[in-house]
């Protein structure tokens, strides 16, 4: 076994007690998209464990309220989640609204949700470009606006766009998606210039290649261990990683930072 190949294999937990604490985020009321699995579950597991208020919306009920109950156990403020398909603008209308409202108002969106299926560029139809970026693009913009009432209402607040290296990189049978993620550094420096006079910070955080179990659906050991070695640091990146500078940019700390893209990619550029 191969240096690289050793740190492949090795997953780091999620939460533990050497993370920095970020006292403004205890009681801050915050919504996650995509929250169910992934880099989302580690996004609401962390917020939760700084004691802020969590919502988070997906479409995979079963693991969502199975997240949500586990976590309850020990969190000062149980995870509320609420189904929700981000596809449907008219959904997306009521229940953000109606999450907020659960959650006592909204201080934080972090919008995640994506979908990175592999297609080729032949393959594409109308229907399908629409439909991908519906799933990747068209959400963070809606789900942002429908929470800009209740941020107007708070006095300010925080939106963390999700990007991707991948587009960055040119990786293949990503077209689409890779279109949408482009837009979304796009959107979100337009957001901080028109949002930041009501003290409303917009950033995009681009993470590099999360192992996380749908990532590992697309990658065998031996093109993990090749991925390692295109990063500058012998290791896979887990959810924890970009939950903390989730948690960093979203903090009172991070209060002069917007407009901007903010990487966690084990230098693999």
């Amino acid at each position: 076994m191969t240096r690289s190949e050793s740190f492949v294999l090795q997953h780091t937990t999620a939460i533990d007690d050497t993370r920095a604490r970020y006292p403004s985020l205890a009681g801050k009321r915050v919504i996650i998209t995509g929250g169910a699995s992934g880099i989302g579950a580690g996004l609401v597991e962390a917020f939760a464990a700084q004691g802020a208020r969590v919502g988070f919306i997906d479409v995979l009920d079963d693991q969502g309220a199975a997240l949500a109950t586990k976590l309850g156990e020990n969190a000062v403020h149980a995870p509320v989640y609420r189904g929700c398909d981000l596809t449907n603008l008219d959904l997306v209308t009521t229940c953000v609204p109606a999450l907020a409202a659960q959650l006592g108002g909204i201080d934080i969106l972090l919008n995640n949700a994506a979908n990175d299926d592999r297609h080729s560029v032949d393959s594409v139809t109308p229907a399908f470009w629409d439909e991908r970026m519906n799933v990747n693009l068209r959400h963070q913009f809606f789900v942002a606006q429908a929470a800009l009432p209740a941020m107007r209402q708070a006095g300010g607040g925080v939106i963390l766009n999700f990007g991707s290296i991948s587009w960055h990189l040119g990786l293949p049978d990503l077209v689409l998606y890779q279109t949408a993620k482009a837009a979304i550094e796009g959107m979100s420096r337009g957001m901080a210039r028109d949002l930041g006079r009501e003290n409303i910070r917009v950033n995009t955080i681009v993470p590099g290649n999360v192992q996380t179990p749908r990532q590992e659906r697309w990658y065998d050991p031996a093109e993990e261990a090749k991925l390692v070695q295109s990063q500058c640091l012998d290791a896979r990146i887990q959810p924890a990683d970009v939950a903390a500078l989730a948690l960093f940019l979203a903090s009172d700390d991070a209060r002069m930072c917007t407009g901007h893209e903010y990487w966690v990619d084990a230098g693999w550029r």
